[in-house]
């Protein structure tokens, strides 16, 4: 039996606009994901047996609800799969942290296990299969950063500039559900542009005006104030902003040098590390 490691890296999401809501209920956004060099670690040993077994449960996380298991479940039905696999998962991503870590993990069980299976869905099936589990998943089987609408699956690759990255990682676990539900969540942002964004991103004066911003982030510190006192201090040093539906908080820095003096300034009540930007999914050709 062969047993194999792959990563399944953090996402942050440089903006994120609601522009409005479906009839089904489902958020309308505009966002850009960044991949970052911060990894939970999955190990897959394969068996005959056709069982899915995770050997390490997440606390408090039914088996029949982990990401991990119905990711392989669902491509275990839908390609006809006789084996089966031993999932074994290394938790650095913190849940309810807006970094992705139960999507990554779900992505990285689908582009694996559809290889050593040989199940052979193309990356487009495998991103349909990924929608089904969460609106963050298709992004890390597309393998590129993204710019996304929709509500997160239309996807266009965008090209970042290099960038390291400070993240702070509040003690607080956000439910996504609860701040979309948010009676004061505007919904209503007007859409931007790629080129607007390029702009903002580096630095040009005509667009962004503080136009550019996380719409959830003020219903996140409005119940979680620990949020915003870690983007208070992060924002002593420029810039910084609240990843997807929190409660971590980053801020882009062009040298890693920059970015580990910054981090090791931090006091003993703020958790946090340096991640790297990166160009692409490490599992992008895989």
């Amino acid at each position: 039996m062969t047993d194999l490691s792959y990563p399944a890296p953090a996402k942050l999401n440089l903006f994120l606009h609601v522009t409005g809501r479906r009839a089904d209920g489902y958020h309308l956004l505009q966002t850009v994901f960044c991949f970052i060099d911060y990894s939970d670690i999955l190990r897959f040993q394969l068996r005959q047996d056709g069982q899915i077994v995770l050997t390490q449960p997440l606390p408090g996380v039914p088996v029949e609800r982990d990401l991990c298991y119905r990711a392989a479940k669902l491509l275990q039905t839908t390609a006809g799969v006789r084996q089966g696999v031993e999932i074994s998962l290394e938790k650095h991503l913190p849940m309810g942290g807006g970094l992705g870590g139960g999507s990554s993990d779900a992505a990285t069980t689908l582009i694996v296990l559809n290889r050593l299976w040989g199940a052979g869905l193309s990356r487009a099936a495998l991103m349909r299969l990924g929608l089904q589990l969460g609106a963050d998943v298709p992004v890390f089987i597309f393998g590129d950063n993204a710019w996304a609408e929709g509500v997160g699956e239309t996807l266009t690759p965008v090209a970042l500039d290099p960038a390291w990255y400070v993240v702070l990682v509040p003690p607080v676990n956000v439910p996504t559900a609860l701040v979309f539900s948010a009676p004061e969540l505007t919904r209503n942002t007007l859409p931007v542009t790629i080129p607007a964004f390029s702009g903002w991103l580096k630095g040009q004066s005509g667009y962004a005006g503080g136009q550019i911003r996380n719409d959830l982030e003020p219903v996140v510190i409005a119940r979680y104030p620990a949020v915003g006192q870690h983007l208070d201090w992060l924002r002593q040093f420029g810039p910084a902003h609240m990843t997807g539906s929190g409660a971590c908080v980053f801020a882009a820095f062009s040298t890693e040098q920059a970015a580990r003096a910054v981090c090791a300034q931090r006091p003993e009540w703020i958790e946090g590390f340096v991640a790297r930007g990166l160009a692409q999914h490490p599992l992008k050709d895989f």
